[in-house]
């Protein structure tokens, strides 16, 4: 079997880092990671990921039309998109626009690395393919 394939775009290099290492490692996953959505776009051609991961702000209209470009390309049209948010206020406010491009959400405050790995396989629908699957010392 092998490991599903991600495309992270997050700008901050240290989370990016952290965020990487997690699906990594906790997850069993390969992650290939950007820092900007044009950069995301572009990776999103070429390798054609599992699924891609964004951090996504509300004030910036760049993760809108990053989604926007990706489901109008038939090559990455299908390619699930999880947002990673920093707070979940917003996210009632936008529901329409997120069930129109079928993305989902993970809030990402506080950062927890192994709940996170957790929080996005369950919704892409994923098994964790480390050693640690989902044990219950996971809940401690």
């Amino acid at each position: 079997m092998t490991a599903n394939r991600i495309l992270l775009i997050h700008k901050e290099p240290n989370i990016r880092e952290i965020i990487q290492a997690c699906l990594t490692d906790l997850g069993g996953w390969n992650v290939r990671s950007v820092s900007s959505s044009l950069e995301g776009l572009r990776q999103a051609s070429l390798d054609r990921p599992d699924a891609i991961i964004l951090e996504f702000c509300l004030n910036e209209i760049d993760g809108l039309l990053f989604v926007k470009h990706l489901k109008k390309q038939p090559e990455t049209e299908k390619i699930p998109v999880v947002l990673l948010a920093l707070r979940s206020k917003w996210v009632d406010f936008q529901h329409i626009w997120f069930q129109r491009y079928q993305l989902q959400v993970v809030i990402l405050n506080p950062i927890d690395p192994v709940m996170l790995t957790v929080q996005i396989a369950n919704v892409l629908g994923w098994k964790i393919n480390s050693e640690i699957d989902r044990k219950d010392d996971l809940y401690c």
